[in-house]
């Protein structure tokens, strides 16, 4: 009787020891396997490229074909750091058109739009450099269109953003009537970083402390517009 009591604690112990084994190891295989998937998807479009090189500075290489495509870079490295999923548009200074289009910029913006559709995503940021004839004028602009709300609380809150960050930002975003805010239902607004017509500003937008500076900007923008 008592060798029966003694191997029945025995027993007991061992399928103790066994289960606590067998969670260790399924928690370490969980552990290991798991990719949790990011809670928001972004798509971060760089205006212009290949033959349409954008507006353009007075310094080399100031285009917004380089630019956009750098700051687009940028800000994806940034996104992704804080957990976000993030499709571009477009990686290299080439244009998404076909060779064989008559119309390159007309099939640019199609090729664009497929990439949205397909990404369904919770929001685009288009990524662009400004000019204007008057070279004093500058600053930082976010473009939405008036008929998104989502998009206009989006536009207010990387325009705070700019505000607080970046130095003779425009006081408010602007309403834009612009293929890329207009083609899907998915919040998009155009970014602005600065006016590559103003040679002070051209020059700031041209360093790389300013453009992490920028990116870094949008970034709590959008932050900040998830709350």
């Amino acid at each position: 009787m008592r060798f029966f009591v003694i191997k029945r604690k025995s027993l007991c112990i061992g399928l103790v020891i066994l289960l606590a084994f067998a969670s260790i190891v399924s928690f370490a295989v969980t552990a290991a396997t798991a990719t949790p998937k990011p809670q928001y998807t972004i798509i971060i479009d760089a205006g212009h490229g290949g033959i349409d090189p954008g507006c353009e500075g007075t310094l080399e290489g100031s285009n917004e074909r380089e630019l956009n495509l750098q700051y687009a870079k940028t800000l994806k490295r940034y996104f992704e750091t804080y957990g976000f999923n993030v499709v571009m548009t477009r990686t290299t200074t080439d244009g998404l058109y076909s060779s064989f289009a008559q119309n390159k910029k007309k099939d640019d913006m199609q090729k664009r739009k497929e990439i949205i559709d397909k990404a369904d995503a919770d929001l685009i940021l288009s990524i662009h450099m400004n000019a204007f004839p008057q070279t004093s004028v500058r600053g930082a602009q976010v473009y939405y269109n008036p008929e998104s709300e989502v998009s206009t609380n989006l536009a207010q809150s990387i325009q705070e953003t700019f505000v607080s960050d970046l130095p003779q930002a425009k006081k408010n975003p602007g309403i834009g009537d612009y293929y890329i805010l207009n083609c899907s239902n998915t919040p998009a607004v155009i970014v602005e970083c600065g006016f590559l017509s103003n040679p002070e500003e051209e020059k700031l937008l041209l360093s790389q402390d300013y453009q992490e500076k920028v990116c870094y900007s949008i970034l709590c923008g959008v932050i900040k517009y998830f709350g």
